[in-house]
């Protein structure tokens, strides 16, 4: 069942076949289909209506697959290799090349322009500008990056799409969470966007089977549950989390929740999407989780016809 060159490992197969169970052959099928071209209209720098406009003036043909969300466009049409990434419209922010699923974790957040708002992985900035777009340049963005390498994607891809709301910061995310609730600088809202074993985007990136990796996903899960531990200390009382990663690693995904759950003053809230989604797990392998991480939402290529996602939406409780 080889992937555009590459072969899944058989612990991945058997692990995909037990989440999935009769959906595991569309799930694999749906790997081999080439993704959607899609883009995020940069509300800062000019309208969906009139990026529409010009694109297809281009000879583009573009879909607004969301009527609530006119932002979000599908190129129909095939292209030239590299055209998206150099047409002046791209280069001058007016879109952003960003997967749909990949745009649900931000629509959760619904950040407004009132608010204090800290994405902890920000890097390359799709979230970010999303956010930053949403909340119209007004309000206060932090946006973290450890890597310096990934911090200079970073900036310049917020300068591209004129983000001026927002303050870089170059930290581990563990340490600098726990430095805002030393001086009780608290955040309305929070996007953890966590470091991931990365199995939703094998349709965009089929290495990802080959370096996937039972011990990656172990580590992640301990490191993730580390970042979602001193997010929520940074959080205000009534704000709000949104967690997500891009794999389907229960460890990952619904164990991070269920964590959460057990040793933070958290509730989990019902998710909205405008594309097909399941429920979370309560069980895996010998462990089960909280019934409410049932509220969090799977996204899988086959139903969606995007990436693989995990999103949950946390609120804080006193």
């Amino acid at each position: 069942m080889t992937i555009k060159n590459y072969e899944p490992k058989p612990l991945f197969l058997e692990r995909m076949k037990e989440l999935l169970k009769e959906d595991f052959e569309d799930y694999m099928n749906k790997l081999k289909v080439p993704i959607l071209n899609s883009i995020r209209c940069n509300t800062l720098k000019i309208s969906p209506e009139n990026l529409k406009e010009r694109l297809e003036k281009k000879g583009w043909s573009i879909e607004q697959p969301f009527k609530e969300y006119k932002e979000v466009m599908i190129i129909k049409n095939e292209l030239n290799p590299g055209e998206i990434g150099r047409a002046i419209e791209h280069l001058l922010g007016y879109y952003y090349v960003q997967e749909i699923a990949s745009m649900m974790p931000s629509l959760v957040l619904k950040p407004n322009e009132q608010d204090k708002v800290l994405d902890v992985c920000a890097s390359p900035g799709s979230k970010t500008t999303q956010i930053a777009s949403m909340m119209n340049n007004e309000g206060l963005l932090i946006a973290n990056e450890v890597s310096f390498g990934r911090m200079k994607i970073l900036a310049g891809n917020l300068e591209r799409c004129g983000v001026m709301n927002c303050i870089l910061t170059r930290r581990d995310g563990v340490a600098l969470s726990k430095k805002f609730n030393k001086n009780n600088f608290l955040f309305d809202k929070i996007l953890l966007d966590a470091p991931c074993s990365g199995e939703g985007t094998i349709r965009s990136t089929p290495r990802t089977l080959e370096m996937w990796n039972i011990k990656t996903v172990e580590f992640l899960s301990k490191l993730q549950k580390s970042l979602i531990a001193s997010a929520i200390e940074c959080l205000k009382v009534n704000g709000i989390l949104v967690y997500s990663t891009c794999t389907h690693s229960p460890e990952e995904d619904e164990e991070i929740i269920d964590f959460a759950l057990k040793n933070f003053n958290v509730e989990v809230e019902q998710i909205n999407l405008p594309i097909k989604t399941q429920e979370g797990i309560t069980k895996w392998k010998d462990k089960e989780y909280d019934e409410k991480v049932r509220l969090t939402k799977r996204v899988y290529p086959h139903l969606s016809n995007t990436e693989g996602f995990f999103i949950a939406k946390l609120r804080k409780i006193k």
